[in-house]
């Protein structure tokens, strides 16, 4: 007995200091998206008729440890053998050893698009105009755009041509050569911000030269920006949720949007989750941590649950009980869905299967 209790006393120690590559995901919580969140609506518009809403339309969420988490042995083990969490190398979490504050920071901005994305994706589906307009995304640090193109900037025109999709900008600028002069004609950014605000399309434009460098990997011309799409909507959408990132909110969002402007009672008062990425023509993607959201949104009340077509497979391996998994590739078939479940009418769901 001595000898067994030492080599316990052993195995726990080494459990406790031997430290493992790995990492911790576990059901996060749930957010009703027709609902309030700390004291505040999730989702406030004003300036268009708006309409009662009831039942659940659930945002699901994933808790998973920092990239500074130092996990022993005995945790993973111990994770390897709770039904409710999952242990995944480091890796997959945090890649090429990014850190907190850059995966904070890439959360962020994931986020944020998402919500862009979801009102245009709603009001897509609800057959309500949105103005496109390309803007520089991002600038290079250490570019020749540098200090003369900024975040936000509208792209009117490259040499004259007119720009209205992002791909235009780089066709345009690689048709020169490095350190030939490249002319945008921009809306600045400040100028677009006050006229978003003002719920009108900017108009005011000015001319900027940029000196093209050459790519490190073929020498073609680049000037160090990546252009993206931003919209004028037609009236306000806003959208307020704390402490959430990543883009695998938008399905939820535009859905709950997309009740609030429609007469008819979308979820009939039931309780529906769900998750998915959504892009501005409503196309639904897949996300992480899947069988962690089932769990999570079953675990809060959820009897529907609607999953990526890409995420069935992974989603029906294990399946919590009462929860039915509902597939959905594109906004309109998740409105679809809801309506035959606000009816009752659930005998042709499109359901998730394990293959």
């Amino acid at each position: 007995m001595l000898a067994s209790t030492l080599m316990l006393f052993a195995l726990l120690c080494a459990g406790i200091f031997i430290r493992v590559p790995y990492s911790e995901m576990s059901p996060g919580p749930t957010v009703n998206t027709l609902g309030d969140s700390r004291g505040e609506p999730v989702l406030s518009i004003s300036g268009h008729k708006t309409y009662p809403t009831s039942g659940h339309l659930n945002m699901t969420t994933v808790r998973v440890t920092g990239a500074d988490y130092d996990m022993n042995l005995l945790e993973a083990v111990y994770g390897w053998l709770a039904g409710d969490n999952i242990v995944v190398p480091h890796e997959n979490l945090y890649p090429n050893g990014k850190t907190d504050k850059e995966s904070t920071q890439e959360n962020a901005e994931e986020f944020s698009q998402s919500q862009e994305s979801a009102k245009v994706a709603a009001l897509k589906q609800l057959g309500i105009p949105v103005t496109a307009r390309v803007i520089v995304g991002t600038v290079v640090k250490g570019s020749p755009s540098e200090g003369k193109l900024h975040a936000g900037d509208v792209i009117r025109q490259v040499d004259g041509a007119p720009v209205t999709d992002p791909a235009d900008v780089a066709k345009l600028v690689t048709k020169h050569k490095p350190g030939e002069p490249v002319e945008f004609t921009v809306v600045p950014a400040a100028d677009a911000a006050e006229a978003e605000k003002a719920n009108r399309e900017p108009t005011a434009t000015t001319k900027i030269t940029v000196t093209a460098g050459k790519a490190p990997d073929d020498g073609h011309a680049v000037v160090g920006i990546r252009a993206g799409t931003d919209h004028t909507f037609p009236f306000p959408i806003d959208i307020k949720l704390a402490d959430v990132g990543g883009p695998s909110a938008g399905l939820m969002f535009a859905l709950g949007i997309v009740d609030k402007l429609t007469p008819e009672n979308l979820t009939g008062g039931k309780f529906i989750a769900g998750t998915g990425t959504i892009d501005d023509a409503g196309k639904v993607g897949p996300i992480g941590g899947i069988q962690m959201k089932t769990i999570g949104a079953r675990q809060a009340g959820a009897e529907y649950f609607l999953t990526p077509a890409e995420n069935c497979a992974s989603a029906a391996s294990h399946v919590p009980d009462g929860l039915t998994l509902v597939k959905v590739s594109t906004i309109d078939d998740a409105t679809k869905a809801l309506e035959k479940i606000s009816k009752g009418d659930t005998a042709g769901l499109p359901q998730c299967t394990r293959s």
